[in-house]
């Protein structure tokens, strides 16, 4: 047996290549929409990509089972679980196989079996896997998805909080603790490979490390603790993270069929400086520069988002999907950048202007806001001269935060621009600087033009001494 792990450390997300050496056929289990990795490996370990099939219909990422159906013939196994709301509709058009639980299917010389595994999803399903080509007569694993997690379980929050379905959250927490019984029962010798890792908004408390196993997700799982199903519903509900805004659309374009990514349009560049001047006022236009460099000097209007580790997931946040999105970048980083992009469905992008051709040009108007660190502003907060927005999570605010701070999280801001002050200079605060520059661009972006960062953040104001709650 083959088994090939793949993460993509921008949206915490795990997938798997799984083969069958003696008959060279192989299938990828919750693929992300870019296929290259798999179609290289499989190349690489001669064998072929004959299958593809996801635990769930996912809310985070955009999901390549369909690409793999079209573009490489894939027969798809998707799930028949969780009511009419939770088909595939595009399966149909391809080679499929829905599973219910309990269901088995072969690839080559490897056997799947199906569990049903709701909570964290209606359909959620999970795949027990035996290597019969080694002669093997029981599993050596479970591919878990968002069911069970390093640490962790799959959060029932998502459908009621980023898609509006009206007690969801408390159904949810009750299939989940059915679904853990059964977990509870199978051999503590199974490994368990999950879809995520640290970092992920599937969960709350994702532990770092790539895969389990069942007996110790038993012993030190917090979720496995709870007998009583009350206690558990409540444990699971509180303290759950914001769920990213982009999820509700993520869930939408899995379930209808995400675009084939050899049928969106290139990205070229607008090259015009009369073309650009019509853009900057008119279009979203992020800037991917790093936040120092944005903050020295940018172009008025745009927002900044910085090409790193948190930048899928902070666009998918930001980015309104119904505008079509223009980069301020650089030629090299381009195709990287729209590939985080088409991650989570951004496929709107319809241009990119060069940093240098607008940054030297005199043709347009600049901007920038100033950097502070805590004992330089200390005094004019305390005053109220300042106002104060702190854009961390829930969690971190309820950890401790500023006096008479504003608490609005960072993905929330665009749509609460009108809960901020206009009469006073505005302190964008995060935990170290770096969520609170994103959120100062969208403050100038939109008008407000009396906005400072604080250098370092509430870590900096602690270490400092001054006053928190």
């Amino acid at each position: 047996m083959l088994l090939r792990y793949f993460y993509d450390d921008k949206l915490a997300h795990a997938s798997y290549l799984v083969g069958c050496q003696k008959t060279g056929e192989a299938i990828v289990i919750d693929p992300s929409r870019h296929l290259e990795p798999y179609v290289q490996a499989a190349k690489a370990e001669g064998v072929t990509i004959v299958a593809a099939t996801e635990t769930h219909i996912h809310a985070d990422f955009v999901s390549g089972v369909r690409e793999l159906g079209v573009a490489h013939k894939a027969k798809l196994y998707l799930s028949d679980e969780g009511g009419a709301d939770w088909k595939y509709q595009y399966a149909d058009s391809l080679n499929h196989q829905f599973l219910r639980d309990g269901d088995r299917f072969t690839v080559g010389n490897l056997l799947f079996e199906v569990m049903h595994t709701p909570g964290h999803t209606p359909e959620s399903i999970s795949f027990l896997l035996t290597d019969r080509g080694g002669n093997a007569d029981r599993p050596i694993g479970i591919f878990t998805g968002d069911f069970v997690f390093a640490g962790d379980i799959g959060r029932p929050d998502l459908l009621e909080k980023a898609a509006g379905v009206k007690g969801a959250s408390d159904s949810g927490a009750r299939a989940m603790f059915k679904s853990l019984s059964k977990f509870k029962q199978l051999p503590d010798y199974l490994q368990v490979w999950p879809a995520h890792g640290a970092g992920s908004a599937c969960g709350k408390a994702l532990g770092a490390v790539p895969s389990s196993t069942v007996g110790y997700e038993k012993l030190f799982n917090w979720a496995m603790s709870y007998t009583d199903e009350e206690e558990f519903v409540q444990a699971l509900l509180d303290g759950q993270p914001e769920p990213p805004k982009y999820f509700a659309v993520m869930k939408r374009v899995n379930k209808e069929g995400p675009a084939l990514l050899e049928d969106l349009f290139s990205v070229t560049e607008i090259a015009s400086l009369e073309e650009i001047k019509k853009l900057l006022g008119a279009e979203q236009i992020v800037d991917t520069r790093n936040a120092q460099e944005f903050a020295q000097g940018h172009v008025e209007g745009t927002l900044n988002i910085p090409w790193n580790k948190s930048f899928a997931n902070w666009a998918g946040w930001i980015i309104d999907y119904d505008r079509p999105l223009y980069l301020l970048t650089s030629p090299d980083q381009l195709d990287q950048i729209l590939r985080a992009l088409r991650s989570v469905g951004i496929d709107n992008v319809a241009g990119y202007i060069e940093f240098g051709k607008v940054l030297s040009s005199g043709a347009f108007s600049h901007e920038s806001y100033a950097e502070v660190t805590p004992l330089e502003i200390a005094k004019d907060v305390e005053s109220g001269n300042v106002h104060v927005i702190d854009v961390r999570s829930l969690s971190e605010w309820k950890e401790g935060h500023i006096p008479n701070a504003q608490h609005i999280m960072l993905g929330t801001l665009p749509r609460r621009l009108d809960e901020i002050p206009k009469d006073k200079p505005i302190l964008m605060q995060c935990r170290s600087g770096a969520r609170s520059a994103i959120a100062a661009s969208i403050l100038q972006a939109n008008g407000f033009k009396q906005v400072l960062n604080l250098g370092g953040g509430f870590l900096q104001w602690q270490r400092d001494g001054l006053v928190h709650v």
